[in-house]
């Protein structure tokens, strides 16, 4: 069995529909599939999802939401007329508005329609049942999934050919609808992945895989073929974005790989991702390069710190103690350096560093500021020697300066950084010189 997502854009209109429906034909072993509310058709249009956050704007604030509530129903009732369905959705929609403007609806379950709306329309076109997200997805109190519940819910509701299930949402103990955060209906996948023990979790979206590199600062960027949950964890850290973040955990607990699928090229094998592989031959060593920008770094001296006990720890409860995250450390004998997101500690630095000098005495203080910070990220640098020596010579030779550098003892990684005026060219000669 396989279980399918598709995102926004792959719902995003009857064409796509259609692109739909012949991958789920291709294969009887996709049975199971979870669809996202309809994405943007073209660049200036809105997805529906945000039309209807808009919806509950004007509800909360006493404005008309007819002309924004008029686009959304138009917009389904579009792509039902285009694929010829007989599916009833007038009356539905009506007492969907009679509900926005008595204000009878949680912000939650207003935007949830966007979804149940556009997997009705993929059952009644598929020839599948449809399954409410309602009938099984369950929330605790706190806000987290039950997953016991949810997979002993789900179980026995397979239905052949197949059945189709809304994202995004599911219900609380007390039967309100709850949405996950943005991006959620990923998870809603992986949740029924993991209870009807899949083969694989399919996720279809608009790109063949995830990409080795940001293709806004790298031209075509080679696909991933295999990458591990490690590894992707490493990679979505340092920035990519790839998946929802916690939509690994529910397969990755099944021993259920992922595969990202492109929906506009079905042909393409996309990216796989497990927990291990087997090597390779002519594998890349390295698996992908990304990073972030804007960046502080906070770094000290001190005589005989090494042998000091306590000083990190002093220092880190100062960050703690201003809610600032630090995101890497590197240290030497008498000095260490923190950096941690501009954003976080711009409207408290010269408190916090005033803290600092209180709690640890240092020989010195200083801040770098404007530094990006890039990850090299591949599960095989740690079999083939030299791969730092490479990029720093590569960098100095292209006149690079490495302002902080750190590699864990898996060798998973190598972190740099780097000046935020540095961060395109230093990706694209780091690409240029390990990948093409």
């Amino acid at each position: 069995m396989k279980v399918l997502k598709f995102g926004g854009s792959s719902m995003a209109d009857a064409a796509q529909y259609r692109k739909v429906k012949e991958i789920v034909a291709a294969d009887p072993g996709r049975q199971v599939v979870v669809v996202s509310a309809p994405g943007k058709r073209f660049p200036d249009d809105h997805k529906i999802t945000d039309l209807l956050y808009l919806c509950n704007a004007h509800i909360k604030y006493g404005v008309d939401c007819t002309p924004v509530f008029q686009i959304i129903q138009d917009r389904f009732l579009g792509i039902r007329d285009e694929l010829g369905l007989e599916v009833e959705l007038e009356a539905e929609f009506a007492q969907f508005k009679t509900d926005l403007e008595a204000k009878k609806l949680s912000e939650d379950e207003i935007v949830s329609r966007g979804e149940y709306f556009s997997a009705k329309l993929l059952a009644a076109y598929l020839g599948f049942a449809f399954l409410d997200a309602t009938k099984w997805v369950r929330f605790k109190f706190d806000g987290n999934v039950n997953q016991q519940a949810t997979y002993e819910a789900l179980q026995d509701k397979i239905q052949l050919p197949g059945i189709v299930i809304p994202g995004f949402y599911g219900t609380m103990p007390d039967g309100r609808i709850k949405t996950f955060s943005r991006g959620g209906s990923d998870i809603t996948g992986a949740l029924a992945a993991a209870a009807f023990s899949a083969d694989v979790y399919e996720n279809w979206t608009d790109v063949s895989g995830i990409l080795m590199a940001d293709p806004r600062i790298i031209d075509d960027p080679r696909t991933i073929p295999f990458i591990t949950y490690a590894e992707l964890r490493q990679l979505s850290f340092f920035g990519a974005q790839v998946l929802h973040e916690h939509t690994i955990f529910p397969v990755r607990e099944k021993g259920i790989p992922i595969n990202i699928r492109n929906t506009n090229n079905p042909q393409h094998p996309g990216t796989m991702i497990q927990d291990d592989f087997d090597l390779r031959e002519n594998q890349l060593f390295l698996t992908g390069i990304t990073g972030k920008q804007d960046f502080t770094i906070v770094s000290l001296e001190k005589n005989g710190m090494s042998n000091e006990v306590g000083t990190c720890r002093k220092i880190l409860s100062v960050f703690e103690d201003y809610n600032v995250p630090v995101e890497y450390i590197t240290n030497g004998i008498d000095s260490v350096s923190f950096a941690i997101p501009s954003e976080a500690i711009a409207k408290n630095l010269y408190a916090v560093m005033n803290e600092i000098r209180k709690a640890v005495s240092p020989d010195a203080l200083n801040v770098h500021e404007r530094i990006a910070v890039i990850g090299i990220v591949g599960r095989n640098m740690a079999s083939r020697p030299g791969t730092s020596g490479q990029i720093f010579a590569a960098l100095g030779k292209a006149g690079i300066n490495i302002r902080m550098i750190t590699q864990g003892p898996d060798e998973m990684n190598i972190i740099l950084g780097i000046d935020n005026r540095d961060f395109k060219s230093t990706i694209s000669l780091l690409y240029a010189s390990f990948v093409n």
